[in-house]
């Protein structure tokens, strides 16, 4: 196959997946049957491109795919003798659509599809996981590590979910307004999990740039149906503030730079000015919640580059506001870490200490910064065995080369830096 065949749909599957099931969904009803109608579209499409040559819009090319496949399954299902006719309208209309439009645009579905997969008639504890899949396109594997259960438990729920909503009729829409602050907290929470999977990477890749500009993408348009919700307003200030630091999380060969060794002018100072004008906008509402709180948190270290110094004590208050409001293992850990820096190592170490053991056994962040602590207080036989830990649980070749230079730091008897999560 011709090398350019294959980036062009391995491309198009990356920055369309989500688009093109949430149209197909929201045609069909049946997200299971979107997904298997859009895979076999991309296995047409590595057959016949590199035959007839890529054309010129792909990602209409795949709907158009996909759309026949879904039409042909239906045609071999049982089902009620109006099915396949409902289809095919829906289908036609769009064409009709797109064909007006004359450049084969169609619209994008992805919001509606985000607030169908948190319909009170889906299981509150797959909400996430269901968007990340869904609408991002991540597997099952990937989210299962996300949340610390097995592929094959992630996989069952999420089968069992989508069944739900073809046989619920779900509907794909934003919720009126009496409605919408429940669904909303799913929603948001499942953009910043996209975020985050596009910051630490996927399946052992360093980053995955693509995924988080997909997840600011989403925060934008979210905002943009919903001006006057300040938690959305925060999502949004927090992604950017976190993305304006991307270019200096590595140095020119490619190693990790933790938060406080980073080159500050490498930071984009165009995107923090508008992740701080979106965190005022968000306290005039006078409505703080964990997103905002998280934001001022990345407000406060961008803050550094204009007093040279990180002002750890409002970082300590900021968290325990957070603790308060959402207290995740993330955030605990944080805490710590935070806490370990404006008092003592010893302080944090204590946090640390009052986590569920059963909680933390698989959570790399937890070793990380237990590491960083018990380096700092001198306990450097315990550092090396929480490092060896952390090391083993990292996904991330380019933080298991830092966090092993801090190994041998400790093994040596020295300090070294905390990677704040």
């Amino acid at each position: 196959m011709p090398p350019d065949a294959g980036r062009a749909a391995e491309k198009v599957a990356r920055q369309s997946y989500g688009k093109l099931i949430a149209f197909l969904t929201a045609r069909s009803r049946d997200v299971a049957a979107a997904e298997d109608a859009l895979s076999e579209a991309l296995a047409s499409a590595l057959r016949v491109w590199p035959e007839r040559g890529i054309p010129g819009n792909p990602e209409a090319w795949l709907l158009v795919a996909a759309r026949r496949n879904l039409m042909q399954a239906a045609r071999h299902r049982t089902v009620e003798a109006n099915a396949q006719t409902t289809i095919s309208i829906a289908f036609e209309e769009a064409e009709e659509r797109m064909n007006e439009a004359g450049n084969s645009i169609f619209p994008d579905e992805r919001l509606k599809l985000l607030f169908a997969c948190t319909h009170p008639a889906i299981d509150r504890s797959v909400h996430t996981a269901l968007m990340l899949q869904t609408v991002l396109g991540i597997e099952a594997k990937t989210i299962a590590r996300t949340f610390v259960v097995s592929p094959e438990a992630m996989s069952q729920r999420l089968v069992r979910a989508k069944v739900k909503i073809r046989d619920a009729g779900i509907p794909f829409a934003v919720p009126p307004r009496p409605t919408l602050p429940e669904r909303l907290a799913a929603v948001l929470s499942a953009i910043y999990a996209a975020y985050g999977l596009g910051w630490d990477g996927l399946d052992g890749e360093d980053e995955h740039p693509s995924l988080a500009g997909e997840a600011i993408w989403l925060g934008r348009a979210l905002l943009a149906v919903l001006p006057d919700e300040p938690e959305a307003v925060g999502l949004l200030s927090l992604m950017l503030h976190c993305e304006a630091r991307r270019s200096a999380r590595r140095d020119g060969s490619g190693r990790y730079v933790p938060l406080d060794e980073q080159d500050m002018a490498a930071w984009n100072a165009i995107m923090i000015a508008e992740a701080d004008a979106l965190l005022r906008n968000a306290g005039g509402f006078d409505r703080f919640g964990p997103f905002q709180c998280q934001a001022a948190i990345q407000s406060v270290h961008a803050a550094r580059r204009l007093s040279g110094t990180t002002d750890w004590q409002a970082l300590t208050t900021l968290y325990a506001a957070l603790v308060m409001m959402k207290p995740t293992l993330g955030a605990r850990v944080s805490q710590a870490a935070v806490i370990g820096r404006a008092l003592s190592a010893a302080a944090g170490l204590e946090v640390l200490d009052r986590l569920d053991p059963r909680d933390v056994a698989s959570y790399q962040p937890y070793w990380a910064v237990r590491a960083f602590l018990l380096t700092q207080a001198g306990d450097d036989t315990a550092a090396a065995d929480a490092y060896m830990t952390a090391i083993g649980l990292s996904d991330s070749p380019a933080v298991r080369d830092f966090l092993a230079g801090r190994l041998k730091g400790a093994q040596q008897g020295m300090s070294g830096h905390c990677i704040i999560p």
